[in-house]
């Protein structure tokens, strides 16, 4: 006779039925949300610095075109009241780099056509030692132009400075700026955005060397995004003073 076992008998646990989906697209559609999430999270800051990497070379051509047409020929430039002639570099032995004198030389070349009337030499003397604006004025002096059509600004240690001081100090509200073609585009955004009403002459009386344009041309690219910089800024400028109007 068959022994029947008292072990009482463990109950199996219930299978899981799975049950059907309610929205089958559902799932599909968060993971593509995911993703989507994903990807634009990649892509933003990815955009964001491209722009910023690509932003110094818009911006250095928009100023570019938006002055090209502001710069003249001294032989074609409208005549206007005063020249700002911005400084460079001065020798030791006193004698004005090449383009610092081409500057000088185009600034000499308006006054003796009566374009100007009247030269503002505006550079750094900081130093007793080193003085712009006054080796510049000797330059012109020496070469026929009147020492009293001449006003020299002492404290243009930038070009922001020197359109500042233009406006704030000397009183200049147009004039004719007198530097070199890749700084010209700076110079007249700086004075423009100031207030004054400026055009722009080339100075470019020679050709300068690969390794003077290389160093300038390259400054030039950050100098423009400084001068974006101090526009909206609006500071005054590093050097004031009482005014001086020009006569």
């Amino acid at each position: 006779m068959p022994m029947i076992s008292t072990t009482p008998t463990r109950p199996l646990p219930p299978q899981e039925i799975a049950l059907p989906d309610a929205d089958p697209g559902r799932g599909a559609v968060a993971a593509g949300k995911r993703r989507k999430r994903f990807y634009l999270g990649c892509l933003l800051p990815f955009l964001l610095l491209l722009g910023l990497a690509l932003f110094p070379f818009a911006w250095n051509g928009w100023l570019e075109r938006r002055y090209a047409a502001a710069i003249y020929a001294a032989d074609e430039v409208p005549a206007e009241r005063v020249a700002i002639v911005f400084g460079a570099a001065v020798y030791r032995n006193g004698r004005l780099s090449p383009m610092l004198q081409d500057r000088v030389d185009t600034a000499i070349e308006l006054y003796q056509a009566g374009k100007v009337a009247r030269l503002l030499f505006s550079g750094d003397n900081r130093d007793p030692y080193y003085d712009e604006p006054g080796r510049m004025r000797d330059y012109a002096v020496a070469r026929g132009v009147p020492a009293g059509v001449i006003e020299l600004d002492a404290a243009g240690l930038r070009t922001y400075d020197t359109c500042y001081r233009a406006q704030h100090i000397f009183g200049v509200e147009r004039a004719i700026l007198v530097t070199q073609a890749f700084h010209l585009p700076r110079a007249l955004f700086t004075c423009d955005s100031l207030g004054l009403a400026v055009v722009g002459v080339t100075a470019d009386r020679r050709t300068y060397s690969a390794a003077s344009m290389a160093w300038s041309e390259n400054r030039e690219f950050l100098a423009r995004l400084q001068a974006l910089v101090d526009v909206l800024r609006r500071e005054p400028a590093t050097i004031l003073g009482e005014p001086v109007p020009l006569d």
